[in-house]
């Protein structure tokens, strides 16, 4: 029975519901089954698949089988979008879409990431956003298009990426936003969520410096991102999407190494998204001097 302070009842604190989830592609250059065994082990809420030249990434079967043997449930699909991965699922866009779509569905994931096409995948591009909006109407399944970032050269910036890299004026229903690419791209990661409101729905928390065309994904804390302001923001709104760690652990030197960084970085989005919880329980009761916990302005 939860003991009463001078007749009210203090509410436990309550972290919100967010999955925070572990991305395939920062167990690199492990292959997915070890991300789901490190998942597993370290206690993540479900993995995203990165859709890579990995095999098993590809293959529905196998996944499914990882994430019964290992009881780690698949959250979100990331679609094969990369320059590397132009061959994977074939070469036809939308058709890597269909395919992602459909293995999310298989495998019960809510969420499929997309990015922006490429400039030179000119029909695509220009059908983008209208045909993605089609698609969205097929299924229950989330398209959430991700912001990216220019390349630079000799200080101008060269656009890569049609409509643009950056989904904040784009009429995408959803959206993930990755917090190395804002470091990359400098943009204000807070100024961002707040613009798009219940548009996010899905968060690559990773960090970064701003390195010049160099997408870091740093262990949250270790660059200057706000990581830790963004997700006690995320808390305190009530966010309810995805929180995936999509980190880069290859310079590891063991996997008690990568496993190191994989639960300090678990630890870190665990912390800040109390934090916000317990802020709001201290903003709204407080301890009388006889001891006692109360509502704050009760007495």
């Amino acid at each position: 029975m939860t003991p009463q302070h001078n007749g009210a009842v203090p509410p436990a604190i309550r972290v919100p519901d967010a999955p925070i989830t572990l991305s395939t592609a920062s167990v690199y250059p492990e292959k997915v089954p070890s991300a789901f065994e490190i998942a597993a082990l370290l206690g993540y809420d479900g993995v995203e698949i990165m859709v890579s030249t990995d095999a098993s990434s590809q293959d529905l079967n196998v996944l499914r089988r990882l994430s019964d043997y290992h009881q780690v449930p698949i959250r979100s699909i990331h679609a094969p979008c990369l320059l590397l991965t132009q061959r994977v699922w074939g070469r036809e866009p939308w058709g890597k879409l269909v395919r992602s779509k459909e293995v999310a569905e298989a495998l019960g994931a809510d969420v499929v990431v997309v990015h922006p096409p490429f400039r030179w995948q000119r029909e695509y591009a220009r059908e983008f956003v209208q045909g993605l909006a089609r698609m969205q109407d097929e299924t229950d399944v989330l398209f959430a298009v991700e912001n990216m970032f220019p390349l630079k050269a000799r200080g101008a910036e060269a656009g890569m990426y049609a409509p643009d890299w950056n989904p904040i004026d784009q009429d995408y229903p959803y959206v993930t936003l990755d917090l190395s690419h804002t470091a990359v791209s400098g943009s204000d990661a807070l100024d961002m969520a707040g613009r798009l409101g219940e548009r996010l729905r899905h968060v690559h928390l990773a960090d970064g410096v701003g390195v010049t065309n160099k997408d870091e994904h740093l262990v949250p804390g270790r660059g200057n991102q706000p990581c830790g302001p963004f997700l006690e923001r995320l808390a305190d709104d009530g966010y309810r999407g995805h929180i995936v760690l999509e980190v880069n652990t290859r310079r590891a030197n063991s996997r008690a190494e990568r496993m190191e960084d994989l639960a300090e970085a678990l630890a870190f989005a665990r912390l800040h998204l109390a934090a916000a919880a317990l802020e709001e329980r201290t903003r709204t009761w407080e301890v009388t001097p006889g001891g006692e916990i109360s509502p704050r302005g009760a007495r």
